[in-house]
């Protein structure tokens, strides 16, 4: 009996939040190696699937670099990084579209399975507009955000179906880009409006000191997250995550998060508790 209690009062305590975020839109950002397992890729969907028919309208942008770096070593070619960035030819982009549209192919059929609407999206197909990323060497067909065309999103999400997108972009030049995955995720929100952009990660957010478990942030405001890396407290790959969540806001957005994905329901519990699990950043 109690712990049927506690079940119920775990409930009321999300009713806030059910009713807060009611048809609102959240998009989710879910890649690097934690997407290749299974188990915790199958956990996500179903707190995904949830969101969904609590009445929120959920949309995930998913990347896939570690299937396309796997895919590459098995046909003999060299992946090359610049400041993290994967230098993409023609011949590395046709690798990149086709193991990021497997990805999309198997998200959307894990979610079927679990009995929702969803619509897999290639982002260079009208939604997503890209221009050629400017670095100090050339990074071939990489491209930052231009624009989003968010209609085909719109539309689906008004369908009830949660939307799932490949981060490609076109450009004015009619050219396909790579677009990097946090980026097209931030910039999905703000043309949406989104009440929440959640980063999904495999770690359990931004700490002080990586070295110290009990350095854990829990909250920091735009000003807080650009201070800490001016002082080089976030660095390396969590810096593009937190640039996403801090052009996102500067957007409109109301709320970002970097949640670790390895949590049984962190997605949930960030979302319908009033303690959360990750790092939220706001305004």
């Amino acid at each position: 009996m109690e712990d049927a209690i506690k079940k119920a009062e775990i409930l009321i305590e999300a009713l806030p939040y059910i009713k807060k975020f009611h048809k609102k839109s959240i998009v989710i950002k879910y890649g690097g190696s934690i997407l290749g397992e299974e188990r915790i890729r199958k956990g996500i969907l179903e707190d995904i699937v949830f969101l969904n028919f609590m009445g929120l309208r959920p949309v995930l942008v998913h990347g896939g670099g570690p299937n396309i770096s796997e895919r590459m070593r098995q046909e003999g070619k060299k992946a090359q990084f610049v400041d993290g960035i994967r230098v993409t030819d023609e011949e590395t982009l046709e690798v990149v579209e086709e193991e990021l549209q497997a990805l999309n192919d198997l998200i959307v059929k894990e979610i079927e399975e679990q009995g929702a609407k969803v619509m897999g999206l290639n982002g260079k197909n009208d939604i997503i507009e890209a221009q050629k990323k400017k670095a100090k060497v050339d990074l071939g067909l990489v491209g930052h955000i231009a624009g989003i065309n968010n209609e085909s999103i719109m539309e689906e999400l008004k369908k009830d179906k949660i939307v799932v997108v490949l981060p490609m972009g076109r450009g004015k030049d009619k050219k396909a880009y790579n677009v990097n995955a946090d980026e097209a995720a931030s910039g999905i929100a703000a043309s949406l409006q989104a009440e929440k952009l959640v980063l999904l990660t495999n770690i359990k957010g931004i700490m002080r000191n990586a070295e110290d478990k009990h350095s854990f942030i829990s909250t920091l405001t735009i000003k807080e997250a650009k201070g800490l890396m001016d002082g080089k407290v976030i660095q390396e790959g969590m810096i593009p995550k937190v640039l996403a969540c801090i052009n996102a806001l500067e957007q409109g957005v109301k709320k970002t998060h970097i949640v670790d994905a390895r949590i049984p329901h962190g997605l949930l519990l960030e979302i319908f508790t009033d303690q959360g699990i990750g790092t939220e950043i706001i305004k």
